[in-house]
C-alpha cells in the first residue's frame, strides 16, 4: 500500500473520529445545558420562597437548594435590569445592567414588585464546548507527525535505495573494468605503435572515474577548497568532442578567471556533464549551450543555458522526480542525483532557472565559498 493511500486512510479516520467527537459533545452539552435550565428554575422558585418567607415553605430546604448552586453564575435583577444580587460570579454584588447568556425567569415578589433571574452556562458546560476543539488540535498534532515519520521514512528510504543502486553500480563495474585493463596492457605491449590503444586507455580510464563517482554516493562529502574553473572546463572538453559539430558550446566565461569554491571534483564534474548532456538532447539541429558565471559574497552561480525545445509548466514542476523523464529513452534519475550530489554533498543549490518552450533552458548550480575566502 502507497504512503499516500496510507496518509488519506488516516486523515479519513481523523475526520471521522473528530466528526463523532464533535456530535457526542453537542449532544452532551445540549443535555447539560437543558438541566442547567431546569436547575435554575427550581432555584428560581426557592429563590422567591426565600424572600417572601412563605410559612409554608421548609426554610432549610430552600436554602440548601440556593446554597447547592455553586458553578452556575446567576443575576437577580429588576424590571429594569440592573442587578441586586449575583452568584458565582466574579462581580459577586456587582451593579449595573446585566450581560448575561440566558433568562430571564421572572419572580414575582407581591402584587407590584417583580424581580428577574438570568443566569450564564456554568464552568463544566463552558469547558465542554472547547472539548471538541481541544480533540480537533490533537488529532491534528497526530496527522502531522503521522506525515513527518512517513516523509522521513520513505527520504531514508530512498536514500538508502539511491545509496544501494550507486555502490552496486560501481561494484558490477569493477569487473569489467579490470578485465578491460589487462587487455588493454595486453594490446600496449602486442601493438605498442597502434594509436587506438592509447584511446581505449582513456576510456577505461573513464569508466573507472564513473565507478569512483558511483562508489562516493553515500559516503561521507569530501569537499575541498579548489578552482572550480578547471573542472568546468575538464567536463565542457569532455562533451564538446562528443556533440555535433552543429551545437556549440559557448564557454568564454570560463577564460581568465578564478572562483575558489567548496567542491568534490569528480562529483561537481559529473553533475556538470549531465546538465550538458541534458542540453544536448534538447537541441535538435543548431543550437547553443553558454555557460555564464555569476558571484557575490558568499556565493559562486554557474548558469548552464540551451537553445534547446525547453520545457511546459507541468515539467519544469517534476523534473527533478525520481523516475520522471520526458525522454523516449532514460531512467529519470540524471537530475534527481545531480540535484542530491549538489545541495546534500555540497551543500549548494540546483535548480531550474528558467525555461520556456520553443526557446530553451537554464539551470543554475549556487556552491558556496569557503567561509575565510
Amino acid at each position: 500500500m502507497s504512503n499516500r493511500r496510507i496518509g488519506t486512510i488516516v486523515l479519513v479516520i481523523a475526520m471521522f473520529i473528530v466528526a463523532i467527537s464533535v456530535l457526542f459533545t453537542n449532544n452532551l452539552a445540549h443535555a447539560l445545558q437543558a438541566e442547567e435550565q431546569k436547575n435554575m428554575a427550581v432555584w428560581a422558585e426557592a429563590t422567591r420562597q426565600l424572600i417572601l418567607a412563605d410559612d409554608d415553605a421548609d426554610i432549610d430546604f430552600v436554602s440548601s437548594i440556593i446554597e447547592g448552586n455553586t458553578t452556575i453564575p446567576v443575576y437577580i435583577c429588576d424590571e429594569e435590569g440592573n442587578i441586586l444580587a449575583s452568584r458565582n460570579t466574579s462581580k459577586e454584588h456587582a451593579t449595573g445592567k446585566v450581560n448575561a447568556s440566558h433568562g430571564p425567569i421572572e419572580v414575582r415578589i407581591d402584587g407590584t414588585t417583580t424581580q428577574y433571574i438570568y443566569w450564564d452556562d456554568s464552568s463544566l458546560l463552558t469547558s465542554l464546548r472547547y472539548v471538541p476543539y481541544a480533540q480537533f488540535a490533537l488529532i491534528f498534532i497526530f496527522i502531522a507527525i503521522a506525515v513527518i515519520t512517513m516523509l522521513t521514512a520513505q527520504r531514508s528510504e530512498e536514500n538508502r535505495l539511491w545509496v544501494g543502486l550507486s555502490k552496486e553500480t560501481a561494484h558490477q563495474l569493477g569487473t569489467p573494468i579490470s578485465s578491460l585493463n589487462a587487455w588493454q596492457q595486453l594490446l600496449e605491449e602486442k601493438y605498442p605503435s597502434d594509436e587506438y590503444v592509447p584511446q581505449m586507455k582513456r576510456d577505461i580510464d573513464r569508466l573507472q572515474m564513473i565507478a569512483n563517482r558511483f562508489q562516493k554516493i553515500g559516503s561521507e562529502p569530501d569537499l575541498k577548497s579548489e578552482n572550480m574553473i578547471p573542472v568546468v572546463r575538464d567536463a565542457v572538453e569532455y562533451m564538446r568532442v562528443r556533440v555535433s559539430s552543429r551545437i556549440v558550446i559557448d564557454d568564454t566565461c570560463l577564460e581568465g578567471v578564478e572562483r575558489i569554491v567548496m567542491l568534490n571534483a569528480p562529483l561537481l564534474q559529473w553533475v556538470i556533464e549531465n546538465l550538458l548532456k541534458n542540453a544536448v538532447d534538447a537541441i535538435s539541429g543548431n543550437g547553443t549551450i553558454a555557460l555564464q558565471l555569476h558571484e557575490n559574497e558568499h556565493e559562486v552561480m554557474l548558469d548552464i543555458a540551451d537553445s534547446g525545445k525547453g520545457m511546459d509548466s507541468a515539467t519544469q514542476r517534476r523534473i527533478f522526480e525520481p523516475g520522471f523523464t520526458s525522454k523516449e529513452r532514460g531512467w529519470g534519475l540524471g537530475l534527481p542525483l545531480a540535484k542530491r550530489i549538489i545541495e546534500q554533498y555540497h551543500g549548494g543549490k540546483l535548480l531550474l532557472k528558467s525555461s520556456q518552450p520553443g526557446v530553451g533552458t537554464t539551470f543554475r548550480i549556487v556552491l558556496k565559498k569557503p567561509e575565510n575566502s
